[in-house]
């Protein structure tokens, strides 16, 4: 009996000795495995250096001048934004529901770890991680939380490495604004601040409880969870996450009752390249931005280049949101009843006949053809495609549509639609306020602002009236309005004489009534040459070849090259080079470029005085005056429309002291177009655009826009403009030609 007592304490001591090796050896076994993690056995762990400078993909951002978000650059939409900017709502919703000892812990809430464990045992998943480890998860493993059991271990292990690292570097404002600054909202929202505003059109600051608790919501499951795609679920589980602040006292009893009760009450305003304010103007900067860079060599500091997509910039623009905004609401406004107008002007007719080969033409272009072609098809295949109905969404005025149509068909749909582009300038510094490069980017994406050029028609024509005021022409000389051919530069030229007034015309008039015969005499008297000089000297980049038939437009030019020019009216003659970009930062704030405006004097300041009181008469008695009697603008302004041959390009160029504006409007193929001035022509398609866009203008207050006359040159104007006043030097006005030059200055008392 004794013996067996004896044996019995003997096993009790070997099993415990046993029992403490086993313990002391998964200790010791687990020390050696978290060693081995930290020195990177089981892969890479983050440096000192790196959790200083967390790597994660960080969109860039444009600022217009008025310091409002005009869009971002993204592959992940992300910006980053600081705790102090973040609501306290969303800061005590996500650690209620996702980590309540979070403020206590170092990293790793070891309680929490065995209670999990334990539940886990018990065949109850449930998520372990505190928000530092999720942290660390996001923006150190590159690697997507692990499904198996194989990889997780060894991934979790160098998650509780980092979490205990960034919990030495960070204090836990900056740790949660970090996981905050990383997590995926879905719908393409990275990071708090992003979800904040496509979510609910807002800032991280302004969040409510209820909005706060939908947003951590989602990051449950961002596609189970998603106010969006499953509503129903996004609240229940946005009423269970009030609970919890409720049971941590982060909102009072009578918050939470009136919380729950909300609907989500969303203004989603998904993230898009396509969508927001000025999608061109955007697309244009970025490739200025990527030219800039190579060709400045402009680099990180290791050599990489640049990702605007990923680097998280800083970009400032001289862009005036507001006018922005204006710009675009006055396209939309009168291209919807131009379009109109243009659909019922034809009306049971075929516009396509005779120009079958700009079908042909659009086919070739399209993506289907690309991809049918791509794919083996052969011609016959393919005309069957673009014959065989099918599933499509349109662009109309009244948004897109979903339809079924012959890919051919819609080919003529999108040739009979309109496009319209718009600049607007300030013509004293250079900066461009507004830009509106189409009519719709996501359908079509090609920018007719400053990539596209066009005949400019008679907006060519003040020009010729500047050249003729440098060599001594008064705005009252008197020209008789005959029929006339310019000789002595190649072939003889004679312009067609479409809304002639006959009788003598000051050039002023003639100007204003864009009348054809005179300007072609005052060709004459100074000769294409200068013309095109002075064209050059404005900043127009496209070629000006020295042709009399200049003086009529007959050249190409971006609206963005033309409204440039016209600037050069207005401010004293000097012309200033368009800017829209004004500096770079890179994500900390450190200046990588900035930009200044070139400027050249192209005109002497009494020459540019005299031009904009040219420009005056054409609204006030030309062919702008319905920005007078139609839109009620009755300050000064100065402008010229503009018509090419067969109405194909409207134009119409408008000067205030403050804004100059270049607008162009017609259709893709410059065979299809209006078949009647009265409306082809650049007062009905394109002045309109301006009348809008300045009545929208003036009426804010806020933008320092002011009605008043342009300013005359340093010490006033030499030049007389009263036409009562001036005295005509004796001319034969009946042959219609006259000599130029230094005698004519002397006569004409300039």
């Amino acid at each position: 009996m004794q013996r067996k007592e004896t044996l019995s304490i003997s096993d009790v001591k070997r099993y415990t000795k046993i029992f403490w090796k086993t313990i002391l050896g998964f200790f010791l076994f687990f020390v050696f495995i978290i060693l081995a993690t930290s020195f990177g056995l089981f892969g890479e762990l983050p440096s000192f250096r790196d959790l200083e400078n967390p790597k994660s993909n960080q969109a860039s951002i444009i600022y217009t001048a008025d310091k409002t978000e005009l869009g971002n650059y993204f592959v992940q939409n992300r910006s980053n934004v600081r705790y102090q900017d973040i609501s306290p709502n969303v800061i005590n919703a996500l650690i209620s529901t996702e980590d309540v000892r979070f403020k206590e812990h170092s990293g790793i809430d070891f309680k929490r770890t065995f209670t999990i464990f334990f539940y886990n045992l018990m065949g109850k998943k449930q998520g372990g991680s505190t928000i530092t480890q999720q942290l660390a998860l996001n923006l150190f493993s590159g690697e997507p939380r692990a499904k198996s059991a194989f990889k997780r271990i060894p991934q979790k292990l160098r998650e509780l490495i980092v979490a205990i690292k960034l919990e030495r570097n960070y204090t836990k404002e900056e740790i949660i604004t970090m996981y905050l600054n990383t997590v995926d909202f879905g719908n393409n929202s990275y990071g708090i601040k992003s979800a904040a505003q496509t979510y609910f059109n807002t800032s991280p600051s302004k969040l409510s409880a209820s909005q706060a608790a939908t947003l951590v919501g989602i990051l449950k499951g961002v596609t189970l969870y998603s106010p969006t795609r499953n509503p129903e679920r996004s609240l229940g589980r946005r009423n269970l996450i009030l609970s919890k602040m409720a049971d941590e006292d982060y909102i009072t009893p009578e918050i939470y009752q009136t919380s729950k009760a909300l609907p989500l009450d969303l203004h989603f305003r998904p993230t898009s390249h396509s969508q927001g304010l000025a999608t061109y103007f955007r697309t244009i900067l970025k490739q200025d931005i990527q030219k800039t860079f190579n060709e400045l060599s402009i680099t990180k500091a290791d050599g990489t280049p640049y990702d605007l997509d990923r680097d998280g910039l800083k970009i400032y623009t001289t862009i005036d949101s507001k006018m922005q905004k204006y710009a675009e609401e006055a396209q939309r406004e009168y291209m919807k009843d131009l379009q109109k107008q243009f659909n019922a002007h034809w009306k049971g007719m075929n516009p396509f006949k005779g120009n079958e080969p700009l079908l042909i033409q659009g086919m070739h272009r399209s993506d289907r053809y690309i991809a049918l072609k791509e794919a083996g098809k052969s011609d016959d295949e393919i005309a069957e495609s673009f014959n065989t109905p099918t599933k499509m969404s349109l662009f109309t005025w009244k948004g897109d549509i979903d339809t079924t149509m012959k890919p051919m068909d819609s080919i003529k749909y999108y040739k009979m639609i309109l496009r319209n582009s718009m600049m607007a300038m300030d013509p004293n510094n250079g900066d461009v306020k507004a830009w509106v490069g189409g009519i719709d980017y996501e359908h079509f994406k090609y920018d007719q602002v400053k990539m596209g050029t066009r005949q400019v028609g008679s907006t060519a024509k003040p020009f010729t009236y500047a050249v003729g005021i440098q060599n001594g022409y008064s705005p009252c000389y008197e020209v008789n309005n005959v029929p006339f051919t310019v000789t002595g530069y190649g072939e003889p030229w004679t312009p067609n004489g479409y809304g002639s007034i006959p009788g003598i015309l000051t050039l002023r008039k003639a100007m204003a009534n864009s009348q054809n015969f005179i300007t072609a005499w005052l060709m004459q008297q100074v000769g294409p040459t200068a013309v095109a000089n002075l064209i050059k000297r404005m900043g127009v980049t496209s070629p000006v070849p020295p042709y009399p038939s200049i003086a009529l437009g007959s050249f190409e030019a971006s609206v963005y090259d033309m409204t440039g020019a016209y600037s050069a009216f207005v401010n004293h003659g000097v012309w200033t080079e368009p800017i829209y970009l004004t500096r770079i930062e890179d994500k900390n704030g450190n200046e990588l470029y900035s930009r200044k405006p070139k400027v050249v004097q192209a005109l002497n300041d009494q020459h540019a005085y005299v031009m904009t009181y040219m420009l005056k008469g054409v609204v006030e008695q030309g062919t702008g005056v319905r920005l007078r009697y139609k839109y009620g603008l009755n300050n000064p302004i100065g402008g010229k429309t503009g018509t090419t041959n067969n109405n194909s390009d409207g134009w119409f160029m408008g000067i205030t002291p403050q804004l100059v504006a270049g607008i162009w409007t017609g259709c893709e193929d410059r065979a299809i177009h209006f078949r009647s001035t009265n409306l082809g022509e650049g007062a009905n398609t394109a002045l309109p655009i301006f009348a809008l866009f300045m009545k929208k203008v003036y009426a804010d207050n806020t933008l320092g826009i002011k009605k008043g006359d342009f300013e005359p040159p340093r010490g006033g104007s030499t030049i007389t403009l009263d036409c009562n006043q001036y005295q005509a030097p004796n001319q034969n006005q009946g042959s219609g030609k006259n000599n130029s030059g230094s005698d004519l200055d002397e006569r004409l008392g300039f």
